[in-house]
């Protein structure tokens, strides 16, 4: 067993303290990942490692050395207990990362414990202790946890991996716990908020047993949703039988939220249900190079489109088929996706598979030309299984039987392979798929929704929408208009504009967000003054154009929509 001591008595300088004890091979290594499953960049979290120092049985210094940016050796331990003590920094308030301060001390085992090389498959031990002022916290963790003395906990893993996949927060927390299909279920909440904790249960308890019952069970005995509420961060990452959350606290539901839930708590419930799927899609059912992480360096796949795009389509549906939300609702939710997917230049340039292989050097790391150079997994995968889901139906299938299928297939220790959707989709309708599906995720034609919705009763309709002033995402400063991005295909950008260039006037005029607004909706050229640096320069604009591609989705036949959306 490798047992972990955590303390927190420097939490006003954000570090955490741990102690490792552990008997060492006679050439020992420890390191760190390089990267957290279910984020795909490499964060270097060894940065935040400091003071390491390594003691004997007897209480003698031994020499450890750093030989890898995330990797440590000790030398002549002839099997020996040896004790490892390091601080690590934590002040990263994202799900991905570790946070110390006087409010709550969260903790991402894959930033902070190190590992044993040869020993990951041991067992793990972590005792948690608090400061003396802070004795009242609770803990929330996905792992086993007791708590003998006030203000300590122990916390155990089967394995590293176990470990390092289950982060556990200590703090002032509401709860609350349920059942969904016989699996009990806990909902923790710290920060400042003010939740109506009653519509938030009964919400949540449906989603959950939509999910349960559409997959037939759980790959879980239980459940921890862990929710930090802030000002406006918001995020969420999976683990195997917990998520843990942020968000803006005026998206958690209030005590007069109306029967249709507002778009700020809709999306809260989306994110909730987004990551409780990734419980079966990505934490059981996985691409067949992440059954076994390498965290040292990048796990490419091509097949994140499957993963984050499935989920994403199923994360809204849920909401409509658990009852929690309207059909209109589900409708206006979806031609936000559509939307999305067609104000997006760059999906003309890059397949969704190219983007799921490109994650790790892409998606994290947003410029102000990303729209213009690639397209999302998450989004443009979210449609590529509406086609395919509707596209099944049309053959007597769903989408619903072949999420199933990836699930029994799990199972049995079959993962997910580049094949596994062709040959799945063939064994659903006794049709090859070969040509949809590379038509689908290999290249950068347009997805045919235009054929697919009026088979099952939605009229869809695009539209021109000039509410993104010449193409361009702007923001009133002090002094101008700053760009924030121009579209590759919008008038901005034709004539010359572009990221970070600040608008000063327009045909003489002072320029403003108002105004910009004002003249995109007309005809004609216009004249443009902008600083780019500290150069004014001037730009001729053609308004005629300007605008984005929107749509309209309108219920034409309800019997048909409802055999697709409920079933």
């Amino acid at each position: 067993m490798l047992h972990y001591q955590i303390e927190f008595d420097d939490y006003q300088q954000h570090l955490i303290h741990v102690t490792l004890r552990f008997v060492a091979n006679p050439t020992q290594e420890l390191w760190l990942p390089t990267w957290i499953p279910g984020s795909y960049l490499i964060r270097e979290f060894a940065k935040h490692i400091e003071s390491v120092k390594a003691y004997d049985e007897a209480g003698r210094e031994l020499k450890i050395s750093k030989f890898e940016k995330n990797k440590w050796r000790l030398f002549n331990t002839d099997h020996e207990l040896i004790t490892v003590e390091y601080d690590v920094y934590a002040y990263d308030l994202s799900v991905r990362g570790s946070y110390v301060d006087q409010t709550r001390f969260y903790v991402n085992p894959a930033c902070v414990c190190l590992s044993l090389k040869d020993q990951e498959e041991a067992e793990c031990e972590l005792e948690v202790f608090l400061p003396d002022e802070f004795k009242h916290f609770t803990v929330a963790t996905g792992l086993a946890s007791k708590s003998l003395v006030k203000g300590r906990y122990t916390l155990k893993a089967d394995n590293y991996m176990q470990l390092i996949d289950s982060p556990f927060e200590l703090a002032d927390q509401t709860r609350f716990s349920f059942e969904a299909e016989g699996i009990q279920h806990e909902f923790v909440i710290s920060g400042k908020h003010a939740t109506n904790v009653e519509r938030l249960q009964a919400d949540i308890q449906k989603i959950c047993q939509t999910e349960i019952q559409l997959f037939g069970s759980a790959p879980f005995k239980n459940y921890v949703f862990m929710t930090m509420a802030t000002g406006n961060s918001y995020g969420g990452l999976e683990h195997p039988n917990s998520t843990s959350l942020i968000t803006p606290r005026d998206d958690l539901p209030k005590a007069n939220e109306p029967e249709e839930p507002s778009e700020d708590y809709q999306r809260f419930l989306g994110l909730c249900s987004h990551e409780y799927f990734h419980s079966w899609l990505v934490k059981y059912i996985r691409p067949e190079n992440f059954v076994n992480y390498d965290l040292h360096k990048e796990s490419y796949t091509s097949l994140l489109w499957i993963f984050e795009g499935f989920t994403s389509y199923y994360d809204d549906l849920i909401l409509l088929r658990s009852g929690v939300i309207s059909q209109a609702s589900y409708l206006k939710l979806l031609k936000t996706q559509i939307d999305r997917y067609l104000q997006n230049p760059g999906r003309e340039v890059q397949s969704v598979a190219e983007s799921s292989f490109d994650t790790w050097i892409k998606f994290y790391r947003p410029d102000e030309n990303s729209n213009n150079a690639g397209t999302s997994y998450y989004n443009k995968g979210c449609l590529v299984a509406l086609c395919l889901d509707l596209g099944l139906r049309l053959r007597g299938s769903s989408l619903d039987a072949l999420v199933r299928k990836l699930y029994e297939n799990a199972q049995k220790g079959i993962q997910v392979s580049e094949r596994s959707i062709f040959d799945l989709c063939e064994e659903l309708t006794g049709h090859s798929w070969l040509e949809q599906i590379n038509h689908l995720i290999y290249t950068t034609d347009e997805l045919p929704l235009d054929q697919l919705f009026p088979e099952f009763g939605i009229e869809y309709q695009v539209k021109n929408d000039k509410t993104q002033p010449f193409g361009l995402k702007v923001a009133d400063k002090p002094e101008g208009v700053m760009i924030q991005q121009a579209r590759r295909d919008g008038a901005g950008a034709k004539a010359g504009l572009s990221a970070n260039d600040v608008i000063v006037a327009i045909d003489g005029l002072k320029a403003s967000e108002k105004l910009l607004a004002k003249y995109a909706k007309q005809q004609g050229k216009f004249v443009v003054h902008a600083f780019r640096r500290d150069e004014l320069l001037q730009f001729t604009v053609n308004a005629a154009e300007t605008g984005l591609t929107t749509v309209e989705l309108k219920v034409d036949d309800q019997q048909k929509v409802d055999g697709w959306l409920n079933k």
